[in-house]
């Protein structure tokens, strides 16, 4: 997607718009598909624009506070699944669907790692999971 600044030579009014790219904004105004919203004239040109730059300085994320705060509150949930969840690894689509499919009412939920697909596959299933950010030890 490309987002450009538009000007209008009738009404002299700019506005932003989304293209899928810029080979579609030539189509759409070559069919007249084109128009502005403040005048409805199909005389649109795109305005000369300056690319989006990313500043060398970088944000210290390890000194925000609303970092930390997050990142703790990630840490006490952890220790809240840890507690009270067992740990599966990578065998997480199995376990979850042996729980679901199980006639046994398991108490203990799981917990463990699955991929995006995996998830997908079980959601199709009617099996619910959730998926939340994980902190390693090494990150502490």
């Amino acid at each position: 997607m490309i987002k450009y600044k538009l000007n209008c030579k009738d009404c002299n009014k700019k506005f932003n718009s989304w293209f899928s790219s810029s080979n579609e904004f030539e189509k759409l105004k070559k069919k007249k598909f084109l128009s502005c919203p403040f005048c409805n004239s199909f005389q649109v040109e795109k305005c000369l624009m300056s690319p989006s730059v990313i500043s060398k300085k970088k944000h210290n994320l390890k000194n925000d506070n609303k970092y930390k705060k997050i990142k703790k509150k990630i840490k006490e949930y952890q220790k809240f699944i840890k507690n009270n969840f067992e740990y599966v690894g990578d065998n997480f689509a199995y376990k979850a669907r042996s729980v679901h499919y199980s006639k046994q009412n398991n108490k203990k939920g799981i917990y463990g790692n699955a991929s995006s697909e995996e998830i997908k596959e079980l959601k199709d299933e009617g099996i619910e999971t959730q998926t939340i950010p994980w902190i390693n030890e090494s990150e502490n």
